[in-house]
């Protein structure tokens, strides 16, 4: 494990392969309800080693990237199960998304315990959900490609305190 920019960990973990995760009952979230965060010991956040201020171009600015490194469903789902019973959560999966604290489009690990957590899902109406933290994930990522924030303070903005971001930038 390397530390990259601002101390968050790059990540190898195969995008392919069901990962490990975190003990039952041994993460707790922050907060609750469309502002919950995770918890820091649990997922801290981690980073693609393959994304960096020079190849966002090639990278999270190219439309279309995140779906070429995004694991499949095969994957994520036994995955969000356990994490779910990492975090005490018994109640059903539907209620629950399973998200890249440091987000896909901002650089973030494509398949690490460390960057993955079940976060509360809301529905809108109408097929579509609230989602603070996707909006978030958006704005800053037109930030960096427009060059106006660097790659590593956004990584740091949603990985440390994403809910006071929001606040500054969603």
């Amino acid at each position: 494990m390397v530390a990259a920019g601002g101390g968050l960990a790059y990540s190898h973990a195969s995008g392919s392969a069901v990962q490990p995760q975190p003990p039952a009952g041994s993460c707790h979230a922050r907060g609750s309800g469309l502002f919950a965060m995770p918890d820091p010991r649990c997922t801290p956040g981690a980073l693609n080693p393959a994304v960096t201020q020079r190849t966002i171009d090639s990278t999270i600015c190219s439309a279309g990237w995140t779906a070429t490194v995004r694991p499949p469903e095969s994957v994520t789902e036994p995955e969000k199960l356990a994490n779910m019973r990492s975090y005490g959560i018994s109640k059903g999966a539907s209620g629950y998304e399973y998200d890249h604290l440091v987000a896909l489009e901002l650089g973030g690990a494509v398949n690490d315990p460390r960057n993955l957590w079940p976060e509360p899902d809301y529905p809108a109406g109408g097929g579509f959900y609230l989602n603070p933290k996707d909006h978030l994930e958006r704005a800053l990522n037109r930030l960096v490609c427009r060059g106006q924030m660097t790659l590593v303070r956004a990584q740091l903005l949603i990985a440390r305190e994403w809910v006071a971001a929001y606040r500054q930038y969603g």
